[in-house]
């Protein structure tokens, strides 16, 4: 295989996302970008587009596979991108994803592939983070979905897209202001933000990222429930990121009760929790768009006999470390709500109103075990 390069650029702001492409292709010296339309995929295919600085050099189609869009650029893809590869000719291959799929899916794609990633974006422009976030939405409704049992929405999708990738290309917006600056630096406090336009003498930070390298399996372990790299308290341009974390379990009907409040309170919320009648099972909050998702992520670390430990990730651990509790190990709510105009001492109330109450928590796990189990309908799927 020869020392091509693959660089992700995704993100549901098109004009951001285009804008960063054209900028690698006019600053990388034989670069090609790769395109899968699945616009057109309810008519039974995918159009393929490979274009460099001058324009478009191919156009295919792929076949859809299995009544999914995303499987066919999967399908396809690869295929490409080892045929630039083989011929030599190409120095960076810029994959741009389409509006609604995720970097996570084709990253781990392409790296399983054998292929050289070196780098993931996602392209940004700050003025149109918060009405993404606030888009409770279907993909479907905006002809966005990759298949025809996509139910995901546009703000979920936007969260899991701006969270994943650990460069953001931020567009030079003039609707831009402070807090939509302040949100996406909270949102994402981790990732290397880079100008898509740079008027500097040297190489610019976007084509640099471009190389910068990708760790597929450190991406992933950043997004787990049991060890995600949560925001930290955060305070800026009417913009707070508040961190809530307690050693106490949640009382499961006032929590279902308080669901709706929760949800609405912020922008974005995600974390892991801790409900009294599930006492073993690590759960994941993730809400966003004025919808919650709720997962069983597994058991908690103190859940699994010592045996098990070993083959437990390293990183795990090291989250589970930074939480443990002399009786409950990692057992905890980690909560972060995030959003202009937050409500924090209110938030916290409400929060803390949904724990177990001194007389709930010293009655003991056998105990919260037989508490009505109002998440059954939630959880079921």
């Amino acid at each position: 295989m020869s020392a091509l390069c693959v660089a992700i650029v995704g993100g549901l702001h098109t004009d951001a996302r285009r804008a960063t492409v054209e900028r690698l292709l006019a600053e990388v010296p034989g670069s090609v970008a790769l395109h899968h339309d699945l616009a057109t995929a309810a008519a039974g295919t995918v159009v393929r587009t490979v274009r460099d600085a001058t324009g478009i050099l191919s156009v295919g189609e792929a076949p859809l596979v299995n009544d999914c869009a995303c499987c066919a650029l999967r399908e396809d893809l690869v295929p490409e991108l080892e045929r630039l590869a083989d011929a030599g000719l190409t120095r960076l291959a810029v994959v741009e994803l389409w509006d609604s799929v995720e970097p996570k899916a084709m990253a781990e794609v392409v790296a399983s592939s054998g292929l050289r990633l070196t780098g993931v974006i996602t392209a940004v422009d700050p003025a149109l983070l918060l009405p993404y976030l606030g888009n409770g939405d279907d993909l479907a409704d905006g002809g966005l979905a990759a298949a025809a049992t996509d139910q995901r929405t546009v703000a979920d999708t936007f969260a899991r897209q701006l969270e994943y990738a650990p460069v953001l290309a931020v567009a030079d917006s003039a609707e831009a202001d402070d807090e939509d600056r302040a949100l996406l630096a909270q949102l994402h406090p981790t990732a290397r933000q880079v100008p898509v336009q740079y008027g500097g003498s040297t190489r610019s930070p976007l084509a640099a990222a471009a190389f910068a390298g990708f760790d597929v399996e450190a991406a992933a372990a950043a997004q787990h429930p049991a060890c995600a790299l949560l925001p930290a308290d955060a305070d800026a341009h009417g913009v707070a990121t508040l961190v809530w974390h307690r050693c106490r379990p949640f009382h499961p009907e006032r929590l279902y009760a308080a669901l709706e409040d929760l949800t609405c309170a912020a922008a974005r919320s995600r974390g892991r929790f801790w409900l009294a009648d599930r006492p073993d099972t690590l759960l994941h909050w993730d809400a966003a768009g004025g919808a919650l998702c709720v997962e069983n992520a597994g058991p908690w670390l103190a859940s699994l006999p010592d045996a098990a430990w070993d083959m437990v990730p390293p990183v795990r651990r090291a989250a589970a470390a930074l939480d443990w509790h002399p009786e409950h190990g990692d057992c905890c709510q980690h909560l972060v709500f995030t959003s202009p105009g937050l409500d924090r001492e209110g938030l916290e109330l409400l929060l803390e109103s949904c724990l177990l109450t001194d007389t709930e928590y010293a009655a003991g796990r056998a105990a919260w075990k037989r508490l009505p189990p109002a998440f059954d309908t939630v959880l079921e799927v």
